[in-house]
Formats: C-alpha cells, sequence, structure tokens
C-alpha cells in the first residue's frame, strides 16, 4: 500500500517505534523447516501474479514448538501464538465438512461400499487472506480446525459428575490440530499424525468438490473436474488424496471406477522435497485399516491394477518379481490373488517364522502411481529422483518427470526484510520494478565496478549487520562488532544438514587460536562471529546434541579474554521467520553444508545470496545452480560430490577411510573437557567405527572436514579484502533473478496445473 513511512511517523508522534509495535505480533506457528515457508513464497507469488489458487493447512493451535536455549541446550515450550486470537483469520463457521475415522465397510446387494459407524468430527474453516503484489487479486490460505457437533458433548455424564467422560469427543477432536508434528515414536502418536494428514485432506477435498459443484451450476459435469482443479501434493504428507478422491467419486458420487481413476490421476502431481527414508513415508499397514478401512480397501485396488500394468508393460519375465516389489504400494503383503499366477516366484513378503517384515503402505509409490507428473525441487535433486529415488518409475513412465527448481518472494525476502539494500538497488536501478521482475537484478554485474555503488552498498550491509547485532545483544545479552564476519548456518538441526561439521570447524579453528600468540591469531584470522539458528525435533536426540555441543562452545569461548572479538559462537533462540527476516539481511557469509545429493534445494541458501551473502557450500540442491549464476569465483565450493558419495561410504565401510588427523584433533579436543563434563559420546560415536548402526559417519563430516577448514581459510583471505568481498556480494543479488518463486509458479501453472492468471478487473 506504500504506507510504511506515514504509519511510522504516526506511531512516532504517539510515542511509539514502528519495528517495535511490529514485533510484538507472533508468527503463525504453521510450519517446520524451509517447506513450510516454501509455502508462503508460493502462496504470495500466486497472488501475485493472479493466478486463481488456494492454499490449505491444518490451523495448529501450538505449533511446533517455542524454543529457549539454556545451558543444557534447547528446551521446548508450546506455541501461544493463537493465544490472544489472530486478527488476520477470517472463521468460517458456516464452511465444515463431516471426517470420520475407524468404523467399517459394508456392501450393498449391488456392490457399492459404504463406511459406517466409528468416530466423526468436523473440520471447520478459518480464512487467511494473502493478498498479491500491487494487484487487486487476494487469495486465501484455508486452515482446518476440529471439533464436534455440540449434541457430541455428553451432558448425562457431565450432570452426574463424569466430567471427563463428558467432554472426551470434543478433546479427541480439538487434539488434532494442537500440535504439529506431534512424536510418533508410540502407536498413539503415530495414530495422531495419521489423523492430521487424513483431515487436512479429506476437509480440502470436499471443499474443492463443493466449489466446483457452485461454480459449474447448471453446467455441472464430473469430466470437466480436472481441467478446473489441479492438486499438488507437497511431499507424501498430503498422499491421502488419492484414496479420498476416490472414495467421494465413487462411493459417493457413483462414479465407475475407471472413470473415477482418470479423473483422479488428472487432477493429482506429485513434489517429491526430499531423498531421506524418513520423508518417504510407510504406514504400518494394521493402523491405516484400523483408522481408514475403505481407503485400504481403494489403496488395495490401486495396487493391484498397478501390478497388472507392471505385467503387461514389456518388462523382462526375469526382473518382474522384482519390480513389482519394488514398485507396488505394499511393501511385504501378499500379491493380489488376481496376479499370482502371472508372477514367477510369488513372493509378496520378505519375513520369517520368528521375525516378521512389517506390513506397510508405501505413500511416496502411491503418489508416483497416482500422478500424473512428478517433480524434483533443484536440477541435481530431480536427476537423483530419476537416476535413484524412482529409477524404475522413471523408465516406466519418463514422460512424468520434470524439475522445477525452488525460489523465494523478493517481496517478503529483500523489499520488506532488507529496505536497506532494497533503497540501493532501487538506486542504481532506477526504480522498484526489480521487486516483481527479478531479472533485472541481473543489470548489477554490469555495475559491479562502480566505485559509489560499492560504497552504497557496503554501508547498507553495516546497517543490516549493526540491526542484527543490537538483536543479539537484546536476546542473548551478547555484544558483537559490526566490524566481524558474520557467519550464519540457520536450517533445521540435522546431521544431514551438518551443522556438527560447522561446529567442529569452530572448535578446530578455537583450539589454534589457543595456540598462538595475539600477534600470530590476528595474522592469521579475521574477526569472525558464527551464528546459528534453527530447531531440533523434540524427539530427535543427536539433533538435540548437536544443539547442547553449540551452546557449550560459545560458552567457552565467548568468556574467553584471550580471543576477545577475534571469535563468537551464537545460537540464536526460537529461530522463525522473523528472525530471519534480521538475521538474512545481517549475514555475510552463508553455510549451506549439507552432504552433497541429500539436500533436496534448500531455500535459505537462495534468501542470503539475495541478500548479498557469499555462500560457502557442497554441491548439493540448489547451490548447483546458485553458484552457475553467481559466477564460481563468488562462492566457496568444498567437499565430495553427489556422484561419489556411495563410493565413498562404501570405501568407509571396508576400513578404507583415514581421518585426516586436524579431524582427530577436534574430536579429542571435545573429549578433553575443554568445553565442560557433558558425555558426547553418542553423539561423537556416529563419527567413529566404519560401519553399524550409530556408526561410520554416514553424513561424511570426517571425510569433508579438512576441505571445510580448508575453504574457510579461503574465507579469511577474501574478507580481508573488503573491495573484493563487497562485489562478491553485488555478484551474488546480481545472480538471484532465476531464484524467485515467481518463475517457480510460472513453470508449475504452465507445465503442470494447466492454469493461466486471471487478473481482478
Amino acid at each position: 500500500m506504500g504506507l510504511t513511512d506515514s504509519y511510522a511517523q504516526a506511531l512516532k508522534k504517539l510515542g511509539h517505534d514502528l519495528e517495535k509495535v511490529a514485533i510484538q505480533e507472533p508468527d503463525a506457528a504453521l510450519g517446520n523447516g524451509g517447506l513450510g515457508r516454501l509455502a508462503s513464497c508460493f502462496l504470495d507469488s500466486l497472488a501475485t501474479l493472479n493466478y486463481p489458487a488456494w492454499g490449505y493447512g491444518l490451523r495448529y493451535k501450538y505449533g511446533l514448538f517455542r524454543q529457549q536455549i539454556t545451558n543444557e541446550g534447547q528446551q521446548e515450550w508450546p506455541e501461544s501464538w493463537l493465544e490472544a486470537g489472530n486478527p488476520w483469520e477470517i472463521p468460517r463457521f458456516d464452511v465444515w465438512y463431516p471426517i470420520k475415522f475407524f468404523g467399517r465397510v459394508i456392501s450393498s446387494k449391488s456392490g457399492k461400499k459404504k463406511w459406517v459407524g466409528g468416530e466423526d468430527i468436523r473440520a471447520v474453516a478459518y480464512d487467511l487472506p494473502i493478498p498479491g503484489y500491487k494487484t487487486k487479486n487476494t487469495i486465501s490460505l484455508r486452515l482446518w480446525s476440529t471439533t464436534v457437533a455440540a449434541e457430541d458433548f455428553d451432558l448425562v455424564s457431565f450432570n452426574a459428575g463424569e466430567h471427563d467422560k463428558a467432554g472426551r469427543a470434543i478433546y479427541s477432536a480439538e487434539r488434532i490440530c494442537n500440535i504439529l508434528y506431534p512424536g510418533d515414536a508410540t502407536p498413539e502418536g503415530k495414530l495422531l499424525r495419521l489423523k492430521q494428514q487424513y483431515t487436512l485432506c479429506s476437509a480440502s477435498i470436499q471443499d474443492m468438490i463443493a466449489r466446483f459443484k457452485e461454480r459449474s451450476g447448471s453446467g455441472f459435469s464430473w469430466s470437466k473436474f480436472s481441467s478446473k482443479v489441479a492438486i499438488q501434493m507437497n511431499d507424501t504428507h498430503p498422499t491421502l488424496c488419492v484414496p479420498e478422491l476416490m472414495r467421494i467419486l465413487v462411493d459417493i458420487e457413483g462414479l465407475a471406477w475407471e472413470e473415477a481413476w482418470k479423473i483422479t490421476q488428472a487432477t493429482v502431481a506429485y513434489t517429491n522435497h526430499t531423498v531421506l527414508p524418513e520423508a518417504l513415508e510407510k504406514w504400518p499397514l494394521d493402523l491405516m485399516q484400523k483408522l481408514l478401512p475403505r481407503h485400504i480397501e481403494i489403496i488395495h485396488r490401486i495396487d493391484e491394477e498397478f501390478i497388472k500394468t507392471l505385467i503387461t508393460s514389456g518388462i523382462d519375465k526375469g526382473e518382474i518379481e522384482k519390480k513389482i516389489l519394488s514398485m507396488r504400494v505394499f511393501e511385504n503383503v501378499a500379491l493380489p490373488e488376481s496376479v499370482k499366477s502371472s508372477v514367477p516366484h510369488q513372493h509378496g513378503k520378505d519375513d520369517d517364522e520368528f521375525n516378521p517384515a512389517p506390513e506397510l503402505v508405501r505413500m511416496a509409490n502411491l503418489c508416483v502411481i497416482a500422478g500424473h507428473k512428478v517433480n524434483g525441487v533443484a536440477a541435481i535433486h530431480s536427476e537423483i529422483v530419476k537416476d535413484e529415488v524412482f529409477n524404475d518409475f522413471y523408465k516406466l513412465w519418463p514422460e512424468k518427470f520434470q524439475n522445477k527448481t525452488n525460489g523465494v518472494t523478493p517481496r517478503r525476502w529483500m523489499r520488506f526484510c532488507n529496505p536497506e539494500l532494497s533503497k540501493v538497488i532501487t538506486k542504481y536501478l532506477g526504480s522498484e520494478e526489480w521487486v516483481a521482475k527479478t531479472d533485472q537484478l541481473a543489470r548489477l554485474k554490469d555495475m559491479v565496478d562502480n566505485k559509489e555503488l560499492i560504497k552504497d552498498w557496503a554501508a547498507a550491509k553495516r546497517a543490516c549487520k549493526s540491526k542484527l547485532a543490537a538483536y543479539i545483544k537484546e536476546q542473548t545479552g551478547l555484544v558483537i562488532s559490526p566490524d566481524s564476519l558474520f557467519d550464519t548456518q540457520v536450517k533445521r538441526i540435522h546431521e544431514y544438514k551438518r551443522q556438527l561439521l560447522n561446529i567442529l570447524g569452530c572448535i578446530y579453528r578455537y583450539k589454534k587460536m589457543k595456540e598462538m600468540s595475539p600477534k600470530e591469531r590476528k595474522a592469521k584470522y579475521v574477526n569472525r562471529v558464527t551464528l546459528f539458528g534453527g530447531k531440533a525435533f523434540a524427539t530427535y536426540w543427536n539433533a538435540k546434541r548437536i544443539v547442547k555441543l553449540i551452546t557449550d562452545v560459545g560458552n567457552t569461548v565467548n568468556k574467553d579474554p584471550d580471543i576477545g572479538d577475534l571469535m563468537k559462537v551464537i545460537i540464536v533462540p526460537d529461530y522463525n521467520v522473523s528472525v530471519a527476516e534480521i538475521l538474512i539481511p545481517g549475514s555475510e557469509l552463508s553455510e549451506q553444508i549439507s552432504t552433497a545429493g541429500m539436500e533436496a534445494s534448500g531455500t535459505s541458501n537462495m534468501k542470503f545470496s539475495m541478500n548479498g551473502a557469499v555462500l560457502i557450500g557442497t554441491l548439493d540442491g540448489a547451490n548447483v545452480e546458485i553458484r552457475e549464476e553467481v559466477g564460481e569465483d563468488n562462492f566457496f565450493l568444498f567437499g565430495a560430490f553427489a556422484h561419489e558419495v556411495a563410493n565413498l561410504r562404501k570405501e568407509r565401510a571396508e576400513g578404507k577411510f583415514e581421518p585426516d588427523p586436524r579431524f582427530i584433533e577436534a574430536m579429542d579436543f571435545i573429549k578433553s573437557g575443554a568445553f565442560g563434563g557433558y558425555d558426547y559420546t553418542p553423539l561423537l560415536s556416529t563419527l567413529e567405527g566404519n560401519s553399524g548402526f550409530g556408526q561410520g559417519d554416514y553424513f561424511l563430516v570426517g571425510k569433508d572436514f579438512p576441505d571445510y577448514i580448508e575453504c574457510q581459510e579461503k574465507v579469511d583471505e577474501a574478507y580481508r579484502d573488503k573491495e573484493r568481498w563487497t562485489k562478491m556480494s553485488i555478484m551474488n543479488v546480481a545472480g538471484s533473478p532465476k531464484f524467485s518463486s515467481d518463475r517457480t509458479i510460472h513453470e508449475y501453472a504452465n507445465e503442470i496445473w494447466g492454469i493461466k492468471p486471471l487478473p481482478v478487473p
């Protein structure tokens, strides 16, 4: 609206500061890590580009958790974002849909199926408007909250004094939307997660169908559904969209199976966001059978029809059983009777008498079978999807597979969060047109030697660093100098993202400093502040040990009078979008150091590059494309390549790996008690040994360590030349146009969804 300055001035007259007022609004606790923030960027681009699209999600009351950092590491507390209400949401109490769990399936004489009995709840809609940038178009993020009908409150029990029993149905429904990613180590936790996934899918599909019918009017026809409705399944969490759409079309709308399957396949598409096994969900068959009995029947038929497709696809008879077992929806489940005679050995299960293998439903396989398109989210990731993760499917249906490199919105991640640098960009490009047309940023390449631009750019970065330093002091009490190199790694805490590699590098750096005289230290190292941000999942113990190690190292280093400003190690508490909006603009070096081949794309790498940070990283995810766009000289590269990883792990298992002495030195320094008495054996043992559970350094920390610390020496060298560093910063922004989510959304719209912009007149 262009009213920021006016509001700021008005508030100032009333004795208030706009930034301090704005920060009182809590972040919406709706997502965890990059995938949730990616969805937000996509919604912004959809609205700005005038595409007719909605987002769907669950209205989590307590979110993932609020993180507190203490001397003991990470502690978790419930989010309180809805405690005072959400002024931006619009409750739609008239928009609700029935959701069923458990029960049984009955058949009529005609063979029609009906799901009856069980537990019934309601999903109620809450809409969050998503306005576009400089357009009249506003779309919605529709969030579902769960409850029950008033008559499900047991008034008789309540009046009899059995108050807990009276409200049991209400609590059972409401807890579905209490917590994002509830712990699933127990059967109850797994059941709750599956309830969450089904609630999202069922309510959203019922809503899509209701709106399709309403807007179709007298011209309603199911043959038009897939040309009017496109469903993008982001990872495997919404896989139940497939059997749920089939259930509604067949059981409720009365369509024949073949017609319903044709509509479903034309409607749904699947984005794979990770190669990690735990994210390619596999649900216990007995659990799904219990909770969703009709859906399991539908999945069984989808599985059976797919096996028949494989049998007639021309696959060599000697390979057919192997292909079926790896590609079908079920794992360790006997083959359907209708296909047994066509499969040579008929091994549907892989178990023994004393150790039966668990019967599982492979959600990723169901997504690929049902989706008309399957895409990865970075060029290297999409090749891994085709060559490794879903290679058999790719050979069967090569036309299904695409790449859609992720992107982030320049409105939030440049214009809004970094007004200082945005003003400089606007000054030299001549207008703010770049905010919606990021290809114009490439013009900065031709200005990189402009002395005035270099001066203004450095001043803008300095202002952002000062703002970040003030925030760090406010949150942690630590004073950091804006003259230092601000080196940042903000990501979900996970072993593959290798915060452990980063902190081991800090430990080695600190040890070397302690062995030097003050003069030697100053000659070898630049002042550096290493910042970490991110949450460890509450039951991911090694991730929490990494947080504890970072905390212990910081407590030691930051209080060492011999080191002073030469080195600081800080973990920023409760990392979220609001923190990122301060931290990313103020950072100068971004750590993108995951094990090659394991990060699908990443989006923080794009945000840092857009804000003029230089990346140090592996050739993983979107790093590959960022390096191509910004230029090899403006990216610090280290580490093994993705195609080498499998062989390196094999060599490690064979005992051929010899750790670098510097790596052993860093490990031994921890074991010496230099950072306190905490027992880090369970964490450090993962980096030792050659193979076996919890050993063997699966994420190649030891292999990449020497290359990493040598690359950090190159960072120090480059940072000493401030003009060179500023030019590298400019080139990163100039190379970022490709990583706008506007480009990504245009590609989805044109190549998967088949939709065109519809501007509001």
